[in-house]
C-alpha cells in the first residue's frame, strides 16, 4: 500500500457506480475478488464486491496487462485487489456498466484450498464458526447495512422529534428488572476471594460493592427524561441467562426512549409510529439487500413488512388475550392461565388470530418489575407489549410509577433493598410528574427486518453460553 500513488488511492465505491451513466471516466475500486473466469481471448473477467452494495462489479481485465500472466491468471475467490480502470456501458444482460481495467493491483492473496468461502451456499451454523470471513457472504453483509440504515433510521427519529441522546452506564449497581441473571464486574482475585460471613466481601472490590453489566438504561434514563423531557438510550444490555436459543443473546442492543409527562397512552402511540417508521427505512434504503433476503431468505418478507407498516395495530388488554388463548382448541406447551406471563406461543397465536401487530396492556403486576405503574383496581399494572406476526414481543413498556410510597412498596415487594434505589426514589420526592418509556430489542428488530430465524446472525458477533468466540 506504501507504494500506490495518490492519485491511485483516489476510491469510487461500486454502489455509486452502479447507477452511473459517466461512461468514458477513470475510476479506481478497492476491494474483494468474489468469482474469476477467464476467456481464451486472453482477457479475464473479475466479479469485484467492495461492501458497499450486494452487487459485484464486473471488471475486464485484458491479456495486455503488465502482470496479467503473474498474477491475474492467478486470482481466486478471497484475493484483494485495487483496480484503475475506465468506466463504460455494458453488453451483458443484468448489468449497467463495467470496468476495463487499466491496472489490477493484487493487494493480498487468499489460497483457494485453505479459504473458507467458496462460491457455494454455506450453512449459517457454519458460517457462525468463521464470523471473521461471514460479512463477505452476500446475506451477512446485507445485513450488515440493513443494521447500519436502521441504526441511522432510530437516530433520525428521535432526533427530529427533539429526544436527546443519553449514554447510559454499562457497569451498574442496580437490576433494572429486579431478578437475577446479571453479570458479575469485579477486579477481585477469584482464586482467593476475601468473604465474610460465609460471602463475598466485595468491599475489597474496585467498586467497594457489587457491581454488573446493565441490563437496561432505563432507570439512568428516566433521571435524564425528569430534568430534560424527552430523550433514548441505544446501546448494548446484557443476560446472564442460560437460554440457548434462536431468540436469546447474553449481549444485545436497546433502543429505549423515556418521556416526561407522557401516559401510557401516549407511549403506545409513539411506539406505533417508531415501528412503522423504522421497518420503512430499509426498504428505502436497502432495496437490493431486501430483494436479495426476499429472494433467498424469506419469500414473504418483504409483504409482511408491508402488512406492518400499512395497518393498524390491535389494542386488547392482558385479561381479553386470556381469555382468547384459552378458548384456543390446541395445546400450547405452556398452559394459558392468569396471573402467568405470555408465552411465545401464545404472542404468535394472537398475531395470527388479528392478521395484524397486536398492542397487549394492563398486565398482573406480580410478573412485571417494580417500576410499573399500579393500576386502580391494584391487580394490574400500566405495562404495554407490542406483538408483531412471526416474533411475538419486539417492545416492553409502561407507564413508571410516580408515587413515592407506591413504588417503595413494589420495590420492597421483590424483595429489592430500597436502598440500593435511594436515587432511583427520590425522584419521586423533587417534583414528580407522569412519565412513560419502552424498549426495543434491536437484533429481535433485525430479525423480522431480515428473516433470519436465528437471532446470532442479526449482530455480528454473537455472545451466548460456552461462546465468546471473536
Amino acid at each position: 500500500m506504501k507504494n500506490l500513488s495518490k492519485k491511485m488511492m483516489k476510491r469510487n465505491k461500486i454502489a455509486e457506480l452502479m447507477g452511473s451513466s459517466d461512461f468514458g471516466t477513470e475510476v479506481t475500486l478497492m476491494g474483494w475478488v468474489r468469482t474469476k473466469r477467464d476467456s481464451k481471448g486472453e482477457f479475464s473477467f473479475l466479479e469485484v464486491n467492495d461492501g458497499s452494495t450486494i452487487k459485484n462489479i464486473q471488471v475486464v481485465a485484458e491479456g495486455t496487462l503488465a502482470n496479467y500472466t503473474r498474477e491475474i491468471l492467478k486470482l481466486t475467490t478471497g484475493c484483494s485487489v485495487i483496480v484503475r480502470g475506465i468506466l463504460i456501458e455494458s453488453p451483458g444482460k443484468g448489468q449497467k456498466v463495467e470496468v476495463k481495467a487499466t491496472e489490477v493491483k493484487v493487494v493480498g492473496w487468499a489460497n483457494p484450498e485453505t479459504y473458507p468461502l467458496q462460491k457455494k451456499r454455506h450453512s449459517f451454523e457454519h458460517l457462525r464458526t468463521i464470523a471473521h470471513l461471514r460479512p463477505r457472504t452476500n446475506t451477512i453483509g446485507a445485513v450488515a447495512r440493513i443494521r447500519n440504515a436502521i441504526s441511522y433510521a432510530i437516530h433520525t427519529f428521535f432526533q427530529d422529534r427533539g429526544f436527546i441522546y443519553l449514554h447510559s452506564p454499562i457497569i451498574t449497581g442496580s437490576n433494572c428488572e429486579g431478578a437475577g441473571d446479571m453479570f458479575t464486574v469485579t477486579t477481585l482475585d477469584l482464586q482467593r476471594v476475601t468473604t465474610k460471613d460465609g460471602k463475598v466481601d466485595f468491599r475489597e472490590d474496585f467498586f467497594g460493592k457489587p457491581a454488573n453489566l446493565t441490563v437496561s438504561g432505563q432507570l439512568e434514563a428516566e433521571v435524564y427524561a425528569l430534568a430534560l423531557g424527552n430523550v433514548y438510550t441505544f446501546g448494548p444490555t446484557f443476560r446472564a441467562e442460560n437460554s440457548n436459543t434462536s431468540r436469546h443473546l447474553a449481549e444485545f442492543w436497546m433502543v429505549e426512549p423515556e418521556m416526561a409527562f407522557c401516559d401510557l397512552k401516549d407511549n403506545i402511540d409513539l411506539a406505533e409510529e417508531f415501528i412503522k417508521r423504522i421497518l420503512a427505512s430499509p426498504l428505502k434504503d436497502c432495496r437490493d439487500d431486501m430483494d436479495f433476503l426476499n429472494r433467498f431468505v424469506d419469500k414473504d418478507l418483504i409483504s409482511r413488512i408491508d402488512d406492518v407498516i400499512n395497518n393498524h395495530f390491535e389494542h386488547i388488554t392482558y385479561t381479553e388475550a386470556i381469555e382468547i388463548l384459552s378458548k384456543v382448541k390446541k395445546d400450547f406447551e405452556f398452559p394459558v392461565e392468569w396471573g402467568k406471563d405470555i408465552q411465545s406461543e401464545h404472542e404468535r397465536y394472537l398475531c395470527t388470530y388479528f392478521k395484524r401487530p397486536v398492542v397487549v396492556t394492563d398486565y398482573p403486576m406480580g410478573i412485571k418489575p417494580f417500576y410499573m405503574k399500579v393500576n386502580k383496581d391494584g391487580r394490574t399494572v400500566k405495562a404495554m407489549d407490542i406483538l408483531l406476526p412471526g416474533i411475538g414481543e419486539i417492545i416492553g413498556g409502561s407507564q413508571r410509577e410516580d408515587d413515592y410510597e407506591t413504588l417503595l412498596n413494589r420495590i420492597k415487594e421483590m424483595n429489592l433493598d430500597p436502598a440500593d434505589y435511594w436515587w432511583y426514589l427520590d425522584l419521586r420526592k423533587y417534583g414528580t410528574v407522569i412519565h412513560s418509556g419502552f424498549g426495543l430489542g434491536f437484533e429481535r428488530l433485525i430479525q423480522f427486518v431480515t428473516g433470519l430465524a436465528n437471532i446470532r446472525d442479526a449482530i455480528p458477533f454473537p455472545r451466548t453460553p460456552k461462546n465468546l468466540e471473536f
